[in-house]
């Protein structure tokens, strides 16, 4: 993925963007999205439940350690434009599980904040409870758990259904990071003009 093209096309200065996840991250829809959104200018902040840097899966494998920038009991949700929620079935089912995670993902749908999901990603919005009615898309494991949530499953690379883009995997990255630039793009454009 050539994030310089990105960053050729979208200003994102002055947007912050929250990452929640834990260890079992998939190493590549943390790092990928990451990086394009900082190549375009936004800032980023890794999110983790205690603050402590966190192991991603690669593959089959333990990959790359990621420094916190925060903890989860440490920020408020308010302070972000958008929220990425990268996969990774351990990492999931994690997230999934914490209270406090659900409340500070719940907080982006209550606000009309982006969200932007991949892979197993949705599984906390679904223990959120702010799915039903929406339509996604996610990894194909999960999409049973979706439909009886209330959510129209979509098997397409990118989804959007208003402020909320979801995508099935590492293969679709390039249309995933594209949509979450570009939208973070127009909206910044949006509030300037008005």
């Amino acid at each position: 993925m050539k994030t310089k093209d990105l960053s050729e096309k979208h200003d994102l200065h002055g947007v912050r963007v929250a990452v929640l996840a834990t260890d079992g991250f998939e190493q590549s829809e943390l790092m990928v999205p990451v990086d394009a959104l900082e190549s375009c200018g936004a800032r980023v902040d890794i999110i983790t439940p205690e603050g402590d840097g966190i192991r991603g899966w690669e593959e089959e494998n333990w990959g790359q350690i990621i420094a916190a920038d925060h903890s989860l009991d440490d920020v408020a949700p308010e302070d972000y434009h958008a929220l990425l929620l990268p996969g990774g079935v351990m990492n999931s089912d994690a997230i999934r599980m914490l209270p406090a995670a659900q409340e500070f993902a719940s907080w982006f749908f209550k606000d009309d904040k982006h969200v932007f999901v991949i892979c197993h990603g949705a599984q906390v919005l679904i223990d959120a409870g702010v799915v039903k009615g929406r339509t996604m898309t996610s990894y194909r494991a999960i999409a049973t758990d979706l439909k009886n949530a209330g959510v129209k499953w979509k098997d397409e690379e990118v989804v959007r259904d208003g402020k909320l883009i979801s995508s099935r995997s590492p293969d679709d990255l390039p249309a995933f990071c594209t949509a979450i630039c570009a939208a973070l793009d127009h909206a910044k454009s949006a509030v300037s003009r008005s």
